[in-house]
């Protein structure tokens, strides 16, 4: 190829996204998510797809089409070729669970150098969440109110104690490495994260999820719908329809399905048993997260449960 060959290039813009750069959503009591910049859209993807083909195969029509069968056989290089930039103000304890994910470029505030944000994430009296005794990682329901109210007092004057000492010392001159490290995990820090969108849609897959910290979740929900939507729409639509609202079946599931649909309810309760989902009388008194799942996907596919 003749240098003289080469297509022009031009930076790759999305006016819906231009138009909320710089932007910040709120988030929880006083949080926020912010774009700071970006770089490919639909039309990347679709180019980095096709760069083996070579001039003019590009149709415009067909760009749709190509995104969803890459999101639904989870070719995921295409979508490495988009990045974006946000600016966090988030909680440390719900930043621990973000920072999880290593598969970003991370700039924190750093309270060694600066003195900490003075703000935490407060609680109202009807938002503390109860222990899911089902799940040792979550929580199901919420503390009655005045229980509610009286926690989310002494939280204030924790938190106002907290600071007291934490400016105490600052005023003491102890250093500020040492001075913040009783600061309780509600105080918010800031971050700028540039991620990749293949990266960014595992990270929202995840986060997303019902089963996900409400905290997180909020935070997920937000990059999600307001920026990721408009900064991809294609590949938001796709991501919706294959990831997050699609059902993963494991091959336990597939086929107690089939005994289920060719030979009916016993078929599958044998089948259950085998795989030790079910003791051997067919009870469900023994416990498994496994069966559980199966459950919540033969509801969400139609099926009533077969040993219920």
């Amino acid at each position: 190829m003749q240098q003289t060959d080469f297509e022009p290039i031009s930076r790759v813009s999305v006016p819906s996204l231009d138009s909320i750069l710089g932007k910040p959503f709120p988030v929880l009591d006083d949080g926020f998510v912010r774009l700071v910049d970006y770089m490919g859209s639909d039309e990347s993807i679709v180019q980095a797809a096709r760069v083996s083909y070579g001039k003019g195969t590009k149709k415009v029509n067909e760009d749709r089409g190509l995104v969803r069968y890459l999101m639904r056989h989870r070719h995921s290089t295409p979508f490495e070729m988009c990045e974006i930039k946000l600016h966090v103000r988030v909680p440390m304890d719900t930043w621990r669970q973000w920072i999880r994910h290593r598969t970003a470029n991370v700039n924190e505030y750093s309270t060694r150098y600066s003195v900490a944000i003075d703000s935490a994430q407060t609680t109202k009296p009807s938002e503390w969440r109860l222990q899911s005794k089902a799940n040792m990682q979550g929580s199901n329901g919420f503390l009655e109110i005045e229980k509610g109210n009286l926690l989310t007092q002494k939280e204030s004057d924790l938190q106002a104690l907290a600071n007291n000492i934490y400016q105490e010392r600052l005023d003491l001159g102890v250093a500020r490495e040492q001075a913040r490290k009783d600061l309780p995990l509600a105080t918010y820090t800031e971050a700028y994260w540039k991620v990749d969108l293949h990266n960014l849609l595992h990270f929202l897959a995840l986060r997303m999820d019902d089963h996900a910290q409400l905290e997180i979740r909020n935070f997920a929900t937000i990059i999600g719908d307001e920026i990721v939507s408009k900064w991809v729409p294609y590949t938001w639509e796709a991501f919706l329809d294959y990831r997050v609202q699609s059902v993963f079946l494991t091959q336990y599931d597939k086929k107690i399905i089939s005994a289920l649909n060719q030979g009916g309810k016993q078929a599958a309760i044998e089948l259950a048993k085998e795989f030790g989902l079910l003791d051997e009388t067919g009870s469900t008194n023994k416990k498994s997260r496994e069966r559980d799942e199966l459950e919540g996907k033969l509801t969400n596919l139609g099926f009533a449960i077969p040993w219920t």
